[in-house]
């Protein structure tokens, strides 16, 4: 068996490569790594694949073999689940969810009990003990075995915390909303209506097998039509498991995670809750927000690409905004993690207290033309393109062509034998013409 934990907790196709069996021994192991062997209660959620019933009874049975009462909170979004952590008290969180993916896949990620995704070497503890199949001597008897309890107001909790922190009211707002059939197919219309706005949601009858399915973040036309269809002032798409959010404006156009930390950013300034002027991205956010930014007296701090290192870097340093392209968007005095919900509510604020329309605030960042060319290498060879003074100079004198009006970025695959060249700058046929130049070049050297 390889490496188990990826870039967001276990994945795989369920009951092939994530059995009940290996999510049993999961939730031992992450258990007993995250409680130290203390009596405590774990909070579980889920979303609505077929196979999320089962994986979550099978992980509850682990946590309450040693020892550990589970609090299953039902279908609710992972920003929900690491909330909830916290306001109960309790010793880890666990959410059953493939996010983005298709039906048949499903995935188990952990929260600590402060509500953040696990570092890196809690995770290799635990598949240290899995992979190597280490024994864990706790198997309380009697009255020491854990418990399984059931709160159906976990929904409501986190909505009331919503409402409560963000504080707006959406009277004479007509929201267009695609659930994508996964986790937020109830709260979130819900929400939008307990605020007195109106809603016209897609995509909130899931069946088990339709999460995802052509629909949510990952395919935003859908909602794009809709806000069209019934001249809403904004459109909001999730994905299965709510942790992020594609925004469309009243003219049918997308808000990425870009945009919408462009907005967010200039927002929390004017407020003075901008800690430090600082905003945290990764480094595949456009150049254009980044000057957009600049223009603005905002710093923006680049990490590698996913949302965990996005949060150590505001955890280390007490920022309090930071995000993705892709849509997660972190606002750290909310939640420890992308909330898809939150996101909209804030944007709705932001519309209201700033009395601008979706799309005038779109228009705030002009993005750069951006070209992705993948250069095929060697396996061995992905990660040594610098070793090579050819290619390193090559880099190097294309940065100086740009003058600070663009960027190169050459970043190995995590999965591939590629080196992926992003190419940004202002004129598309220049910057595709130097993007497929380079890529040849490391193909021609490395492969």
């Amino acid at each position: 068996m390889g490496k188990l934990f990826g870039t967001d907790g276990v994945r795989g196709v369920a009951n092939k490569e994530l059995t009940p069996e290996l999510a049993y021994e999961i939730g031992r192991a992450g258990g007993f790594v995250l409680t130290h062997g203390n009596r405590g209660t774990v909070i579980v959620g889920k979303d609505t694949r077929a196979s999320s019933d089962m994986l979550e009874a099978a992980i509850s049975a682990g946590l309450c073999s040693i020892g550990l009462d589970v609090i299953q909170v039902g279908i609710i979004p992972t920003p929900a689940v690491a909330y909830l952590t916290r306001k109960y008290k309790a010793l880890a969180g666990v959410v059953i969810s493939a996010s983005h993916n298709p039906y048949e896949y499903n995935g188990i990620k952990f929260f600590s009990a402060d509500g953040y995704k696990l570092p890196d070497e809690i995770e290799d503890e635990i598949e240290d003990i899995l992979l190597n199949n280490k024994s864990i001597e706790l198997r309380p008897i009697k009255n020491s075995i854990g418990r399984i309890y059931y709160e159906k107001d976990a929904p409501m909790h986190y909505k009331e915390y919503l409402k409560e922190k963000i504080g707006i009211d959406l009277k004479g707002y007509k929201i267009a909303m695609d659930c994508g059939n996964g986790a937020l197919y109830k709260i979130g219309p819900e929400i939008i209506r307990e605020l007195n706005g109106d809603v016209i949601a897609i995509n909130t009858q899931p069946d088990g097998t339709n999460i995802n399915d052509n629909c949510g973040s990952t395919n935003p036309h859908l909602a794009q039509q809709l806000v069209l269809d019934t001249n809403a002032d904004l459109g909001i798409s999730f994905d299965g498991d709510g942790d992020r959010i594609i925004a469309i404006d009243e003219k049918g156009r997308i808000i990425d995670g870009d945009h919408l930390l462009a907005i967010c950013g200039r927002f929390l300034k004017k407020q003075n809750h901008l800690n430090d002027n600082t905003i945290v991205a990764t480094v595949m956010s456009n150049m254009g927000l980044e000057v957009f930014l600049s223009q603005n007296g905002i710093n923006l701090m680049r990490t590698p690409v996913g949302d965990r290192y996005i949060i150590e870097e505001m955890k280390k340093r007490n920022f309090v905004l930071g995000g993705e392209q892709s849509g997660h968007i972190i606002f750290m005095d909310l939640n420890t993690t992308g909330d898809g919900l939150a996101t909209g509510l804030q944007l709705l604020k932001i519309m209201i207290n700033e009395n601008e329309k979706a799309s005038s605030l779109n228009d705030l960042v002009e993005n750069f033309p951006q070209v992705l060319i993948n250069a095929r290498v060697k396996p061995e060879n992905k990660n040594k393109f610098l070793n090579f003074p050819e290619i390193e100079n090559a880099i190097k004198e294309l940065e100086k062509k740009f003058s600070g009006s663009g960027r190169v970025l050459i970043r190995p695959s995590g999965t591939e034998p590629l080196v992926r060249v992003m190419i940004e700058g202002k004129d598309y046929d220049w910057i595709k013409k130097e993007a497929e130049n380079l890529a040849f070049l490391i193909e021609k050297i490395l492969l």
